[in-house]
């Protein structure tokens, strides 16, 4: 049978059976969709991006490398898949119509794209600025829709996304739940004379025997003077007596991620050590304190570099002191719907979900991070994680 032939077969057993939300989830977000649509003038928007295409319809995959498309109007709901995911389309999903193109054959994707976004008005939203619009899809309907103008709408779904839902809040309770016992499994093995390697395998074994999903990232492991290294990962590097090891892990339940960082001394913590720990519990609390509805995230920023201001002369620090998590992909579990830094003008939400990534590093010789995943609430953020917020 042909994949056409496959994925109604499928339909009638599967259809639906891995949803992650009610029909009632979906319809919310959908209904906010098109409002923010009608009041930006567009009649068609065009997602590529598989957290966008999640968020609105469920479809789920690992395979995230391949062209898809959900075109949403103001009275149609279509996705287009390869051959190959007409599987997932099917499971994930409760659409009506999901239509396929040959996995061999990009080009195909052109004609039925075309035809199902003419007739919708003269103003199709696009996201310009992720790296799943591929510009031979832009050019192509550009060609076959001349009188189509390409709208700019990366920024149509962040305000969406960004406030979750008690359905999305407690899938990120689950994933952290599941990220502190791989981030316990993990710190507890370590010692000198094992490798980065080692640590991360147990990690990882312990994150997907309590039920992990394939991770947007896999675990971060380093050792010595490499975790002064912003974004090293393990490489079989052996740990030494008294050196720092850096754990980052991620669970995912139903796609969402909530994060934590840890950091564990093989021996005894220096003096230097336990300042830097210092330091990193000192920006969390002033993060957490902070993080009010109604407050900006700048202003949670600067209470961060208050906080930060001992060490500053010292440390490298990325500038950025927390970001939103939520249903992502690889290769990243940043969900991108807003970070809290300087300039940063969004005011914060009750039910925003922020990992708070602080990692502070003396380059050459080790860097050190600790960090929670935190939801706002009225009096502040509070913690999904259970780090334990010990260093040794």
């Amino acid at each position: 049978m042909d994949f056409h032939a496959y994925q109604a077969a499928l339909a009638e057993e599967f259809r639906g059976q891995e949803c992650p939300f009610t029909v009632e989830e979906f319809d919310r977000r959908l209904q906010a969709t098109r409002a923010r649509m009608a009041s930006n003038g567009l009649g068609a928007l065009l997602l590529t991006d598989p957290s966008d295409v999640f968020y609105l319809t469920g479809y789920s995959t690992f395979e995230v490398s391949v062209h898809i498309a959900l075109v949403v109007t103001a009275d149609s709901l279509v996705l287009q898949v390869p051959s190959i995911e007409t599987g997932p389309a099917t499971i994930t999903t409760r659409l009506a119509k999901v239509i396929g193109y040959r996995w061999e054959s990009i080009e195909a994707v052109l004609d039925p794209l075309a035809d199902e976004v003419k007739g919708h008005g003269d103003r199709l939203g696009i996201d310009s600025w992720h790296g799943s619009l591929r510009t031979g899809v832009v050019e192509g309907l550009r060609a076959r829709l001349p009188g189509i103008q390409l709208v700019d709408a990366s920024g149509l779904l962040k305000p969406i996304r960004i406030v979750k839902s008690a359905a999305e809040i407690e899938c990120l309770r689950r994933s952290a739940q599941m990220t502190g016992q791989g981030m316990e499994a993990a710190a507890s093995a370590v010692s000198p004379g094992k490798t980065d390697n080692d640590i991360a395998a147990i990690g990882a074994q312990t994150l997907l025997a309590c039920g992990s999903e394939f991770m947007s990232m896999q675990p971060i492991v380093t050792t010595g003077k490499r975790s002064s290294v912003i974004h090293t990962n393990h490489k079989r590097v052996t740990i030494n007596e008294g050196e720092p090891v850096f754990l980052e892990f991620g669970a995912v339940f139903q796609r969402y991620t909530a994060p934590m960082m840890r950091t564990v001394i093989a021996g005894t913590p220096t003096a230097e050590m336990r300042e830097v720990f210092d330091g990193c519990r000192r920006i969390v609390d002033a993060l957490q304190r902070t993080m009010i509805p109604g407050q900006t995230f700048d202003s949670a920023a600067k209470a961060a570099e208050t906080a930060l201001a001992p060490l500053a002369g010292k440390v490298f620090f990325s500038g950025v002191f927390g970001y939103t998590v939520g249903a992502q992909f690889p290769p990243s579990w940043v969900e991108g719907s807003g970070f809290i830094a300087r300039g940063e003008t969004a005011v914060f939400e009750t039910g925003m979900v922020f990992h708070l990534p602080i990692c502070l590093r003396i380059p050459g010789q080790w860097g050190m991070g600790f960090s929670d995943t935190v939801v706002v609430a009225e009096n502040g953020a509070e913690a999904l994680t259970s780090n334990p917020w010990v260093l040794d």
